[in-house]
């Protein structure tokens, strides 16, 4: 693997089930449990599929059109059964609409296959979870 594929976020504490997430450029989003507000890391798991994908699709229509609606939804279902909690059930669901005319047409007409290869190929929020990665845990010195 090289730097340039290297991808990183830091999570710091900063009160009772509350935490900020950091990016290598400094952005920050703030989650916790829930229970005081603020995304859980279940939605931020959601909307990373749905910003994934977003973004695909968005790249490949608007070289055509300009949407005049562009939304997502993303949902699934929390289960805990014998072998742990997991998500499953998971589905993205677009709403897309254009303008009328030339260009309009163009974009509807690759709606959906730029959908697809989102899907089957460029998301890599998805395509990592279908992918079924795994994940390393260590517990590293504090001192």
């Amino acid at each position: 693997m090289t730097t340039d594929s290297l991808r990183t976020v830091s999570v710091e504490r900063i009160g009772p089930g509350r935490f900020t997430a950091t990016n290598s450029r400094g952005d920050t989003i703030s989650l916790g449990t829930g229970s005081d507000g603020g995304f859980t890391p279940v939605e931020l798991f959601l909307a990373a599929i749905g910003g994934c994908s977003a973004a695909d699709v968005d790249v490949a229509t608007t070289r055509h059109a300009e949407p005049t609606t562009f939304s997502l939804s993303v949902e699934g279902h929390k289960v805990e059964d014998d072998g742990g909690n997991r998500m499953t059930d998971l589905e993205v669901a677009f709403t897309v609409a254009f303008p009328g005319g030339e260009a309009g047409d163009r974009a509807r007409a690759i709606l959906p296959r730029a959908v697809k290869t989102s899907h089957d190929k460029l998301c890599t929020v998805s395509r990592t979870v279908e992918a079924g990665t795994s994940v390393a845990v260590k517990v590293a010195d504090a001192d």
